[in-house]
């Protein structure tokens, strides 16, 4: 709560959902857990969707795999990214309400039909526990289920933008399904509920973070401002803005307003 004098720019309240379990079934489906004493929920997911024949001219192939906690150790392609599935309930990123799943990542890796990942200064293909560090700001912890999406790009498709760009749009659209599904959650039983306030605060100093982010080349991008939070669809390319610097609110940060291509 802000103090006498001070003024609250934002209000962001994040709602979350534990889940406990990830399965492949027939439909999209959330589910509360009945017999757990916490509230816990478990996720149903097709192992197919129409969502993986879009950009085909680009893409070879998408397959899904679910990680379950403790099976780390599994051979990946180059990681493309690591994320959150949220979705905005009310408001626009940085302010209103959103939700968030927790307990699960969504992960994209890439390859082309040569072989060659999808990476520009060095590539994270191989063991998942020894390319990434879980349990760090950003990545899975131990105990979390990982939604793994494998991408297969025609040859070269990686060597520019429009290669990178299918994949996250056709992931984006697979996972708005889940979103949607997730907005009509009722907002009292979420397993944790939290406020974060923008804050003015008059005669104090003021603090900017400065993040130097992908945006170079032919390819190598980062979008930001999306429609959803953590998502690709209606978000901004840094390579289109000429790396022109962008201020983000706390709150917008905090709410998912940055997406790395890869």
């Amino acid at each position: 709560m802000a103090n006498p004098g001070e003024k609250v720019m934002r209000r962001l309240t994040i709602q979350s959902f534990h889940f406990t379990n990830v399965t492949f079934g027939e439909k999209f489906e959330l589910r509360k857990l009945t017999d757990s004493p916490e509230q816990t929920y478990e996720m149903i997911l097709p192992e197919k969707s129409e969502d993986f024949l879009e950009d085909m001219d680009v893409i070879e192939s998408i397959t899904m795999r679910i990680i379950k906690p403790g099976e780390h150790h599994v051979h990946n392609e180059s990681i493309m990214d690591v994320f959150p599935i949220s979705v905005k309930v009310l408001g626009k990123l940085g302010e209103g309400t959103s939700r968030t799943i927790t307990g699960v990542y969504g992960l994209i890796t890439g390859v082309d039909t040569e072989g060659t990942p999808v990476c520009a200064f060095g590539n994270s293909d191989g063991m998942l526990d020894e390319q990434m560090v879980l349990g760090c700001a950003g990545t899975p912890n131990e105990e979390d289920y990982i939604i793994c999406f494998d991408a297969v790009l025609k040859a070269k498709e990686g060597f520019k933008r429009s290669g990178p760009n299918a994949v996250h749009h056709v992931v984006d659209a697979y996972c708005q399904n889940i979103r949607e599904l997730l907005k009509k959650f009722h907002a009292g039983d979420c397993t944790e509920s939290q406020v974060f306030e923008d804050v003015i605060r008059p005669g104090k100093q003021k603090v900017a973070l400065v993040k130097l982010v992908s945006g170079q080349g032919a390819m190598y991008d980062t979008r930001f401002l999306a429609n959803e939070p953590s998502g690709f669809e209606g978000g901004h390319s840094v390579i289109d803005i000429t790396g022109f610097p962008v201020m983000l609110s706390p709150n917008e940060y905090r709410d998912g307003a940055i997406r790395a291509m890869y």
